[in-house]
């Protein structure tokens, strides 16, 4: 589906502007426009022929889609700002925790849609789980798919399990972070220098990612073809698993899940 709607952002921090310029890069058709009311985070875009301004409403009132994109504290009142000039429109919103319900009490007559990407927007390869509320038409699903298509892959859920996915995927670039990092520093120990070291362990993780995701193996199989009679790979697995790794990651997702749904709670967001 092609799309030539206008676009509003309002917040063009770091998700913002990533988001903006996965649509740029995509050939994205219609007018985007970037608010914020921090000027300097808009030099960049606009030299990228995004428009942009600190007016929210102005901003809003040529949009068709509006993407809110402002910490979940801050929900609330711009959606009271915007309330007036959304009707009929999409609102798609970005804030970690916020509800549909809670959207949905200030922009009632708006299509709205939540959505939890990943900092791999920034490079088109965001995991993005979305979900609509009734008013939503499947016309304008696949218009969102097509704007998240270009932010990477995505999947519809049922909003019970964006506080999950949330823990596993909205923050998950910060555990693999640690996990390239890890590898990184075990390259330079056994001698490589730094930037081989760097580059073969993200090469290596994007590398057994897509062997799950295009060849559809589960990560058991990738280990088991790995792994040979008394050689490295079985050595260096029977090392990390005494190293506890795995209940470390879930008990990790288990309380990024509950602190989700503890900072809903903290801010009166249900």
């Amino acid at each position: 589906m092609l799309l030539d709607d206008n676009v509003a952002v309002i917040g063009a921090g770091m998700m913002g502007s990533a988001i903006i310029k996965s649509l740029l890069k995509g050939g994205y058709k219609g007018q985007i426009f970037a608010v914020d009311i921090q000027v300097e985070k808009l030099l960049e875009l606009e030299k990228l022929g995004v428009k942009t301004g600190s007016d929210v409403l102005k901003a809003v009132k040529c949009a068709d889609i509006i993407f809110v994109i402002v910490k979940p504290g801050d929900v609330g009142r711009v959606l009271c700002e915007i309330s007036g000039e959304v009707r009929g429109k999409l609102v798609v919103s970005v804030a970690a925790t916020v509800p549909l319900g809670y959207l949905c009490r200030y922009i009632s007559d708006a299509k709205v849609v939540r959505i939890m990407p990943n900092l791999g927007v920034m490079v088109q390869a965001s995991y993005t789980a979305y979900c609509c509320d009734a008013k939503v038409t499947l016309e304008e699903k696949q218009k969102i798919q097509t704007l998240l298509n270009m932010m990477g892959t995505y999947d519809e859920v049922d909003e019970k399990y964006m506080d999950a996915l949330t823990a596993v995927s909205g923050s998950g670039p910060g555990y693999m972070s640690i996990i390239i990092e890890a590898l990184t520093y075990a390259g330079l120990k056994v001698g490589l220098p730094r930037n081989v070291a760097l580059k073969s362990a993200a090469q290596t993780v994007l590398g057994t990612a897509k062997l799950v995701l295009d060849l559809n193996e589960e990560p058991s199989r990738i280990r088991d073809m790995t792994t040979t009679p008394g050689g490295t790979t079985i050595e260096a697995i029977y090392q990390v698993e005494q190293s506890q790794i795995r209940p470390a990651l879930i008990r990790a997702i288990e309380e990024a899940t509950k602190k989700s749904s503890q900072i809903r709670e903290k801010l009166d967001l249900t």
